[in-house]
C-alpha cells in the first residue's frame, strides 16, 4: 500500500491529487454544494517521473479499491475483444464504488483517430477508444468512480478524450528540480548502509535532469558497487561511480585503445573543457574522463547546467561553441579531424536549425516559426527558396561559431596542452584539477550552479521558518483559548461542596502554592479523584488533538 509519504519531490502534483482523495472520502460535502466531482484525472510527464506511483498513492490515501490496467491490454487481434474488456472493467468498478480505475500508457488505446488514415479502415483500437469514451459519458458525477490515466505522449491523444467531462483534471508531472531530487534521494538513502560523508544535497546537485526512476537506479547501483567491493558501507565514491554508469554506461577497462587514439580523445575532451571554462554562458564543468564507457563513447565531459526554462541567443551560441571545442582542438593539435565529434555535430546542427526555424533568432529569416504540425504533413510550410536560405544561414551560423571557438583555443593553446597531458596521466580530472591549471573560472561567481543551489536552500529555509512561526502562533492561540475556557468552567455551581469542572486546576493551584498539605486535605481530594481524573484525561487528550492537527498541517505543507 502506497501513500503520499512514499512520494517525494512532487509537491504541486500531490496538492492537486489531495482533492481527488477528498472527492472519494467526502463526496456528500461536494454534492451538497452543487459541485460536480471530476470524472477523470490525466497524469502527464516524461518516463520515470512517478505517474503510476502517484496513482497508487491516491488509492492508498483514499483507502478504496484500485483497478490497474495497461492501455495495450485492451487492443487485441480479434474484433470486439477490446471493447468487451472496457465494458467488463467499468462494470466491476461500478460494483466496487467508490474506487479508482487506472489506465497506464493510455496513448496505446487513446491515440487520435485521424492519425492512421494512411493505413486506412476502422481498426480495433478505434472501436476500443469509442467504447471507452462511451463508458466515461455513462458515469454519473456522483458514481464514486474516478478514472486516472498516465501518458508521456499527451500530444497524440484524441481531443475527444481530453475534453471537459471526461478527463477534467490534467496534471503535469515533470522531472524534479534540485530540491525535489534531494527529497527523492533521502527516500532511497534510508534503505542503504551509508557513511556519514554521503550528502543527499550534493548528490542532487550532481544529477541535473534525472527523473525519480533514474535516482532510484543510482542508489541501487551504488549499493551494488559497494557490495561488489566487499565494503561495509556505501560511500560517496560508490555514488560517483553509479552516476557515471547511469550517464555514460558501463566502464570498459579492458577495451584496447591505441596510444594515438587515446591522445586524440584527450585533446578532444580538453578542448570541450577549456572552451566551456572561458565562455560566460557555458555550464560549469564537473569532471572530464577519457575512460571508455557504453557502446561507443571513448570519453566524456560532465557539466552542471543551470535549471532554467528560457535560453537567450547568447547562451545557445556559447553552447554551440563549447560543443565544437573537441573538433577544433583536434584540428589545432593534429591538423586533422576524426569521427569522434559525430555526436557534437548532430547536436549543434539541431540547435542551429531550431534557432532559425523555431525560435526566430535569425535576422535574415525573421521572427517566423516553422513547426511541423502533424505526423503526416508531407508539405513544407515554406518555399524552396526559403529552405535554401535556411540551409545557408545554418551553415553560416556554425562556421562563425567554429571561428570563434578556434580563436579561444589558439589563445589558450598552452593550457590546452596542460589539460590534455593531465588527462593522459590521470584519465579523470575534476573541477579542482582544472582550477589548478586554468585558475578560477572568470564567470563562476555570477553563473555558478553552487550559488543557485545555495539560493534554493536559503529559500527553503525561509519557508520552513515561516511555517514554524505560523505553527507556534497557532499553538499559542489555542493554548490561550483553552485557558480562557478552563477559567470560565471554574465559575460553574458546585455539587456537594465540589466543583463540577475545574477541580483539577484548583487542586494544582493549591499544590503549587502550599507545599505543606495536611493529611485530611489529601483525603478529601481523593474523594473526587475519579471525576477529576476524567477531566484531566479529557483535557490532555484535547491538547494532544490540537497538536496532532498542527503536525498534520505541517506535514501536508511539506
Amino acid at each position: 500500500k502506497k501513500t503520499f509519504e512514499d512520494v517525494a519531490g512532487l509537491k504541486e502534483a500531490k496538492e492537486e491529487l489531495e482533492e481527488v482523495v477528498d472527492f472519494l472520502q467526502r463526496p456528500k460535502q461536494f454534492s451538497e454544494m452543487g459541485a460536480e466531482i471530476p470524472k477523470g484525472v490525466l497524469l502527464m510527464g516524461p518516463p520515470g517521473t512517478g505517474k503510476t506511483l502517484m496513482a497508487k498513492a491516491v488509492a492508498g490515501e483514499a483507502n478504496v479499491p484500485f483497478f490497474s490496467i495497461s492501455g495495450s491490454d485492451f487492443v487485441e487481434m480479434f474484433v470486439g475483444v477490446g471493447a468487451s474488456r472496457v465494458r467488463d472493467l467499468f462494470k466491476q468498478a461500478k460494483e466496487k464504488a467508490p474506487c479508482i480505475i487506472f489506465i497506464d500508457e493510455i496513448d496505446a488505446v487513446g491515440r487520435s483517430r485521424g492519425r492512421n488514415m494512411v493505413t486506412g479502415g476502422n481498426d480495433e483500437r478505434e472501436n476500443t477508444l469509442n467504447q471507452l469514451l462511451n463508458e466515461m459519458d455513462g458515469f454519473g458525477t456522483n458514481s464514486g468512480v474516478i478514472i486516472m490515466a498516465a501518458t508521456n505522449r499527451p500530444d497524440v491523444l484524441d481531443p475527444a478524450l481530453l475534453r471537459p467531462g471526461r478527463f477534467d483534471r490534467q496534471i503535469s508531472i515533470d522531472k524534479p528540480d534540485i530540491i525535489g531530487r534531494e527529497q527523492i534521494f533521502n527516500v532511497h538513502l534510508k534503505q542503504l548502509k551509508l557513511k556519514e560523508e554521503v550528502d543527499a544535497n550534493k548528490l542532487a546537485s550532481q544529477t541535473p535532469g534525472f527523473a525519480g526512476a533514474e535516482i532510484a537506479n543510482v542508489c541501487n547501483e551504488a549499493a551494488l558497487n559497494a557490495a561488489r567491493k566487499n565494503k561495509t558501507y556505501v560511500d560517496m565514491e560508490d555514488f560517483q561511480d553509479a552516476v557515471d554508469r547511469v550517464i555514460g554506461g558501463l566502464e570498459k577497462k579492458n577495451k584496447l585503445i591505441s596510444p594515438e587514439e587515446k591522445e586524440i580523445v584527450a585533446y578532444h575532451e580538453a578542448g570541450h573543457a577549456i572552451v566551456g571554462w572561458f565562455l560566460q554562458y557555458a555550464s560549469p564543468l564537473l569532471k572530464v574522463s577519457i575512460v571508455p564507457r557504453g557502446m561507443a563513447a571513448l570519453g566524456y565531459a560532465q557539466y552542471l547546467p543551470k535549471e532554467q526554462y528560457l535560453y537567450t541567443k547568447e547562451q545557445l551560441l556559447d553552447t554551440v561553441c563549447m560543443a565544437l571545442g573537441g573538433r577544433v582542438a583536434e584540428d589545432i593539435q593534429f591538423n586533422r579531424i576524426s569521427t569522434g565529434a559525430q555526436n557534437d555535430l548532430e547536436r549543434i546542427t539541431n540547435i542551429a536549425y531550431d534557432m532559425i526555424t523555431t525560435y526566430g533568432m535569425n535576422e535574415n529569416i525573421g521572427s517566423i516559426s516553422y513547426v511541423d504540425r502533424g505526423d503526416y504533413n508531407f508539405k513544407n510550410q515554406y518555399s524552396e527558396q526559403t529552405a535554401e536560405m535556411i540551409d545557408q544561414e545554418a551553415r553560416k551560423f556554425i562556421q562563425n561559431a567554429y571561428h570563434r571557438t578556434r580563436e579561444i583555443l589558439e589563445e589558450k593553446k598552452d593550457k590546452l596542452e596542460k589539460v590534455a597531458q593531465a588527462l593522459l596521466e590521470k584519465e579523470i580530472i575534476f573541477q579542482s584539477d582544472l582550477e589548478a591549471i586554468l585558475g578560477k573560472r572568470p564567470f563562476s561567481e555570477k553563473y555558478s550552479y553552487d550559488k543557485a543551489l545555495k539560493k534554493s536552500e536559503e529559500i527553503q529555509r525561509q519557508i520552513n521558518e515561516k511555517k514554524e512561526q505560523i505553527r507556534e502562533k497557532a499553538e499559542m492561540e489555542k493554548k490561550e483559548e483553552m485557558e480562557d475556557k478552563s477559567s470560565s468552567n471554574g465559575n460553574k455551581p458546585k455539587k456537594n461542596g465540589q466543583s463540577l469542572d475545574g477541580k483539577d486546576s484548583e487542586q494544582v493551584t493549591k499544590e503549587e502554592h502550599s507545599e505543606d498539605k495536611t493529611q485530611s486535605e489529601e483525603n478529601s481530594d481523593q474523594n473526587s479523584s475519579s471525576s477529576n481524573g476524567t477531566s484531566d484525561q479529557e483535557s490532555s487528550s484535547s491538547n494532544g488533538t490540537f497538536k496532532q492537527s498542527d503536525s498534520d498541517e505541517d506535514a501536508k505543507d511539506q
